[in-house]
């Protein structure tokens, strides 16, 4: 039986993670007493006991949890912002291509952002493919619910909860320096960074990427755009093309609250182009693409575990 610790289990993700392990009878969870959940020496031992290690931790702890590996079969996988553009350390998003292979062979995962995650989905096949240009314009919105900003972020919704300012959509990061852009970047083998604007939405929890592609940066309009993602994802059970019409003529942020999956869709016409990404902040937007990612590096079915529409 593969054991699996996670260093930050009180954290936002982390118990999501928790909540989904604890109802696997095909792993042993390790855990630490409350008193020693920040001792260095018990989590080193705990992570080096581990056939996986979850860090949901900042960026300076995980990177000091990493250095704590001391042997070669520990798979790491980091939530946080430490680690996803540096060497050594695979982009756990598997459903691009060639990296479902690389995540299995890895014992470095760096898990996606939040906001990454739906771009890269909508832009990188894009790219591969040559309907944009690496060095094309972008521009991207993407809405999280609050949780998004773990347990401080929540506790302040609770507190301001009827507040008018609360009540409607926050948008931040406006000096166009948000994290998430050097892995979207990078990721997506583009020259340039997107004009970027995330939004935290007045609910709990749900996700909704939009890139908008004016007609002139996009090579053969809005067909090849669809056939481009539809082919991207044919086979894949975590993140699916949906046809337009398939989907409300009103797309809710919270469409897939709760679940582990993600929609990529396509809209507009060949002038102006929507391609947006529906997923969970708290799914495939972290603890289910972590788990996810675990599941490949371990060997066990992709998806067991994980909480999938139809």
């Amino acid at each position: 039986m593969k054991k699996v610790f996670i260093d930050g289990s009180a954290g936002t993700t982390g118990l999501r993670i928790l909540e989904r392990l604890e109802k696997r009878a095909d792993l042993e969870l390790i855990r630490l007493a409350e008193a020693l959940r920040k001792d260095p020496s018990a989590r080193a031992d705990a992570i080096n006991a581990s056939d996986a290690a979850f860090l949901c931790l900042p960026d300076d702890a995980a990177r000091e949890a990493a250095g704590m590996v001391a042997n070669d079969k520990t798979v790491v996988i980091d939530t946080s912002t430490a680690h996803r553009v540096c060497e050594g350390w695979e982009y756990g998003f598997p459903e691009l291509h060639g990296r479902r292979e690389r995540i299995a062979a890895s014992r470095r995962i760096a898990n996606p952002g939040c906001h990454a995650s739906g771009f890269v989905a909508l832009v990188e096949p894009l790219v591969r493919a040559g309907i944009i240009a690496r060095d094309a314009a972008l521009t991207a919105f993407s809405l999280t619910g609050f949780s998004g900003g773990g347990k401080k972020m929540i506790a302040d919704y609770g507190e301001h909860e009827g507040d008018v300012e609360y009540l409607g959509a926050r948008q931040y990061a406006l000096g166009q320096a948000h994290k998430h852009l050097p892995e979207m970047v990078k990721v997506c083998s583009l020259e340039r960074a997107p004009v970027f604007a995330p939004v935290i939405a007045p609910h709990y929890s749900g996700m909704q990427t939009t890139v908008m592609l004016p007609g002139e940066i996009v090579e053969g309009g809005i067909r090849a755009v669809e056939n481009c993602l539809k082919e991207a994802y044919s086979g894949e059970r975590v993140v699916r093309y949906a046809e337009s019409s398939s989907l409300p003529a009103v797309i809710s942020s919270s469409l897939l609250t709760g679940r582990d999956d993600m929609l990529v869709s396509v809209h507009g016409n060949d002038e102006r182009i929507l391609a947006i990404a529906c997923f969970d902040n708290l799914g495939k937007g972290a603890s289910g693409a972590a788990i996810q990612n675990m599941n490949i590096a371990l060997g066990f079915s992709e998806t067991e575990g994980l909480e999938l529409g139809g």
